[in-house]
């Protein structure tokens, strides 16, 4: 008996090919990777390449660069586009524009007018009268006045000027006399320009009331006096006869008025500088009020005094 062949082994059905459903709708075909759809319109697919890039007409043009010369930043040098207004790098105004107007002094701003200045709407503008500037003349006419007047006191003005800012001039008196003197100290003694010759009153003691008189040949402006009380500048002669502590000074005008001013001085040798201010001085008197150094046999002594200022 022969033997029946051998049936070969069945493959698992493959699931792709499963029996359909004659009542379901298959799946729907499937579009290559490859290609995507396209509506009606476009563009095909084009491989890439040279080819591959056409213009686009709807595609907006790059703006054209600007023709000039490129502005230099005055700050940090970097050239810029002419069209900017900062700089592209420090961000400084290229352009800064004209400077602003000077000021005009103000000699010329005094006379000059104002902007016209514009009329509203249906107004009719006044006429004007063109007739004579009064302000101008008559300011000049005013200053002129003032000048006038001013002459007869413009040299005394010049003279004070001059006085306060000079330096003042000795003052040399005429002539001096005193309510008394010891032998050998007369007045002229005290204004003699030496200082180791002395004026003293003839009696001894304080002095007190004991006067001093000079008198100027001219009207003088006094500004300052100068004292060396004592006998000498030395100071062991200094010592050996009293001296005044405190002198009043009585000033006379050439008027008659008279002005006072209490000078008090040091104990010690040598000038002593006072501010005596009078005007048209023609006179003045020391008077003794009291003195250092009083004793028996003492009297007060002046050495020299000097007067400073200026002639009227």
């Amino acid at each position: 008996m022969n033997p029946l062949p051998a049936i070969p082994p069945q493959r698992p059905p493959n699931p792709a090919f499963r029996a359909q459903d004659p009542d379901r709708p298959g799946p729907s075909p499937r579009t290559p990777s490859g290609a995507a759809p396209r509506r009606p319109g476009d563009r095909p697919d084009v491989p890439p390449g040279p080819a591959a890039w056409t213009p686009d007409a709807s595609a907006p043009e790059p703006p054209a660069a600007p023709v000039g010369a490129p502005v230099r930043c005055p700050g940090c040098g970097t050239e810029n586009a002419p069209d900017r207004t900062l700089c592209v790098r420090c961000a400084l105004v290229l352009d800064p524009g004209p400077a602003p107007e000077a000021r005009p002094p103000w000699w010329r701003r005094l006379f000059r007018r104002g902007p016209a200045r514009g009329h509203e709407a249906g107004a009719r503008p006044r006429r004007r009268r063109r007739g004579p500037r009064l302000g101008i003349p008559l300011a000049l006419l005013l200053v002129l006045a003032g000048v006038w007047f001013a002459l007869p006191h413009l040299s005394g003005l010049l003279g004070l000027a001059k006085e306060e800012t000079g330096a003042p001039e000795s003052m040399p008196p005429s002539a001096c006399h005193a309510s008394s003197a010891a032998p050998g100290h007369a007045a002229a003694a005290a204004v003699d320009g030496f200082n180791n010759r002395y004026w003293a009153p003839k009696a001894t003691g304080a002095g007190a009331g004991e006067f001093l008189e000079c008198t100027f040949d001219a009207p003088v402006r006094l500004r300052k006096m100068v004292v060396f009380p004592g006998t000498s500048t030395r100071t062991d002669e200094y010592l050996t006869q009293a001296r005044p502590s405190r002198l009043i000074a009585e000033l006379t005008a050439e008027d008659g008025t008279k002005s006072t001013k209490t000078i008090r001085l040091a104990d010690q040798a040598g000038q002593q500088t006072f501010d005596v201010r009078g005007s048209q001085t023609v006179r003045i008197r020391l008077t003794v009020d009291s003195a250092y150094g009083t004793g028996k046999g003492r009297r007060v002594a002046v050495a020299e005094v000097e007067f400073f200022g200026h002639r009227s």
